[in-house]
Order: C-alpha cells, then sequence, then structure tokens
C-alpha cells in the first residue's frame, strides 16, 4: 500500500473550516456520523469520484484513480469537517505509520479547537 497525503483534500478542508463549516463533535461520534455505504455511492453518482477524493486524506497510489477503494481518512459527511472523523483518522493514521497524513490530521485538529474556542 502505497499511502500518500492528498493535497487537494487537505486544502478542502482547511476552507471548510476557513468558512465555518465544521462540526465540533467529540471522539466517538463518528461511528454515527460516518457516511453510509449508500450515502457513498450515492454521492459519487452525484459528484463523481474526484468530488468524493476531496473529502479523504488518504489515497492509496497502488489502486487505480477510478476505484473508491483508493481512498482513505475521511474527514467529513459530504457537507461539513467533523472533529471526530480528524480525531478517527489521526489515530488510525498513527497505527498504520502514515506520518505525513497523521501530521495534517493533527494540524487539522488543533485548527479546529482553535476556531470553535473563537466561535464559542
Amino acid at each position: 500500500m502505497a499511502m500518500q497525503l492528498n493535497d487537494a483534500a487537505l486544502t478542502h478542508a482547511r476552507g471548510l473550516l476557513r468558512r465555518g463549516e465544521f462540526i465540533d463533535d467529540d471522539r466517538d461520534d463518528w461511528s454515527e456520523h460516518a457516511p453510509t455505504t449508500d450515502q457513498e455511492n450515492d454521492f459519487i453518482e452525484e459528484n463523481g469520484l474526484v468530488e468524493f477524493a476531496k473529502w479523504h486524506l488518504g489515497e492509496d497510489t497502488d489502486k487505480r484513480e477510478d476505484t473508491k477503494g483508493r481512498y482513505h481518512f475521511p474527514y467529513g459527511d459530504f457537507r461539513t469537517l467533523h472533529r471526530c472523523a480528524v480525531i478517527s483518522g489521526e489515530s488510525r493514521a498513527g497505527q498504520y505509520k502514515h506520518a505525513e497524513i497523521e501530521k495534517s490530521l493533527k494540524d487539522l485538529l488543533d485548527a479546529i479547537d482553535r476556531k470553535a474556542q473563537l466561535d464559542g
């Protein structure tokens, strides 16, 4: 598995945060907030894989670009950035030693927490 950071997705996530399009939820909420397989498939059908990819910070370059399985480490529900998804992804990236993705998620989490504190 050749996992790399998806720079376009990181740019998209930062844009969502700048615009305040995020949910300051708790660590364990991602199991409830994560899109279902059907929701993922519907999103791809309506928007295409390029848009789907923008919601995933990891990209397995061993997989073809036209496959859903190429994209990993989701950070939102196709509408908003979720703090719980970022926490979950950071943990998994660390577990699998994807250092660049882990650091990007950690930086994103810190930014979410700063913005939530300012907004709150």
